[in-house]
């Protein structure tokens, strides 16, 4: 997966607004009433038509760039996900994300702190990902896979595994 680099000094005014939009998105989502119109509303606000039929989103919910956020349908994401989406990620059909998930496409360059290093987050069709997993950029996980609860996942996981630690690591084939 090729990464690319981003300098968020040479942020465009069209992006800064873009950013402040979603943060306040974000802050008026978590502080919605969830599962009423005004709430599903604003949650299609804030990720456009990039959303597939049937997801639920429970907040609170933090990240950034959530125009850059796929899910396909019925994918449920539960409370307290924190999506770093500069990267890309995409979520695919009916892939279930547990509470305290973090879901991370972008991390900082060693030499220029300032630069962000992006690698997009793949979560495969039926995935499940356990509370207070955490997957790094570039990691593909596979589809029917299962991420145990508070697993770092730093490579791809095969399809119809589970993994689980940290580094999370194979535990065994469903």
């Amino acid at each position: 997966m090729e990464a690319f680099i981003v300098d968020p000094r040479k942020t465009t005014p069209q992006e800064m607004e873009r950013g402040m939009r979603d943060v306040k998105l974000v802050f008026t989502i978590n502080h919605t009433m969830p599962y009423t119109d005004e709430y599903n509303n604003l949650v299609k606000e804030l990720f456009g038509d990039n959303m597939g039929n049937g997801v639920t989103v429970l907040p609170p919910i933090k990240g950034v760039c959530f125009d850059r956020v796929k899910m396909g349908n019925n994918v449920m994401i539960m409370p307290d996900c924190l999506m770093m989406s500069r990267g890309g990620i995409t979520i695919e059909d009916d892939a279930m994300i547990a509470a305290n998930v973090q879901l991370i496409s972008n991390n900082h360059d060693l030499h220029d702190h300032q630069l962000l290093v992006c690698k997009p987050v793949h979560i495969g069709r039926n995935a499940w990902i356990g509370a207070g997993a955490t997957i790094l950029p570039g990691v593909t996980v596979g589809e029917n896979a299962v991420v145990a609860a508070g697993a770092v996942v730093t490579k791809d996981v095969k399809a119809n595994t589970i993994v689980g630690g940290n580094p999370a690591k194979f535990i065994k084939k469903i």
